[in-house]
């Protein structure tokens, strides 16, 4: 029962994650979710940083407690193990995340930081995504491979555009790259939450329901 618990706070951490970036938005006026990245909304300065810092706190223990709840799903699997730690560890980092100034902005230290954070995170993303193929069989595994294709394109529209962040320049689509490589994400997180919640566990081993294997 207490992993079945953890494996549907994946679920919802995957849903409050989109309702925030569908709410925060609306409380900053002349925001763009097209042009603007998820970043800004929590960067310094911006009217939306405190609300956000207070939304994504359920979100992150949310993240943590799946985390775990994989881990307890990997008893034999040891890939299932790897991809419980990354997640875990994704949420512990999240906790420290350093925020970006708002474009324009003298760029700074936590700026360079916030940089790194990102890259660090998108690494933590794709070793999940592609140990949690591993852990399944073939549909699972397609499935995975075509969620890093996704992500790595919209990742590199948005790294592209990027620059321009910091030179306050105009990013028409940014917003949109950007929320398409996490949207994929979020779907791969639920895909996972559910595939879990579909297999048998028993005392000594985890056993793959037939839908998961392939």
């Amino acid at each position: 029962m207490l992993r079945k618990v953890l494996l549907i706070y994946g679920i919802l951490s995957a849903l409050l994650y989109v309702a925030i970036n569908i709410f925060v938005p609306m409380m900053w006026a002349g925001y763009s979710s097209a042009s603007q990245t998820v970043s800004e909304l929590s960067a310094i300065g911006a009217p939306t940083r405190p609300l956000w810092l207070w939304l994504v706190i359920p979100y992150t223990l949310l993240s943590i407690s799946f985390g775990c709840g994989v881990w307890l799903s990997g008893d034999q699997n040891r890939p299932l193990r790897i991809v419980g730690g990354l997640l875990i560890a994704n949420g512990v980092i999240g906790i420290f995340w350093p925020p970006m100034h708002l474009r324009g902005a003298a760029f700074t230290l936590t700026d360079t930081l916030h940089i790194i954070f990102s890259i660090v995170t998108v690494v933590i993303f794709m070793l999940e995504i592609g140990f949690g193929a591993a852990a399944f069989g073939k549909r699972f595994r397609y499935y995975s491979f075509a969620t890093m294709i996704i992500m790595t394109t919209f990742g590199i529209l948005t790294g592209l555009d990027a620059p321009r962040i910091a030179a306050n320049l105009p990013t028409p689509w940014i917003g949109i790259w950007e929320r398409l490589s996490i949207g994929v994400y979020m779907v791969w997180v639920v895909a996972l939450a559910v595939a879990l919640l579909r297999v048998r566990v028993t005392s000594r081993k985890l056993t793959l329901a037939t839908v998961a294997a392939g």
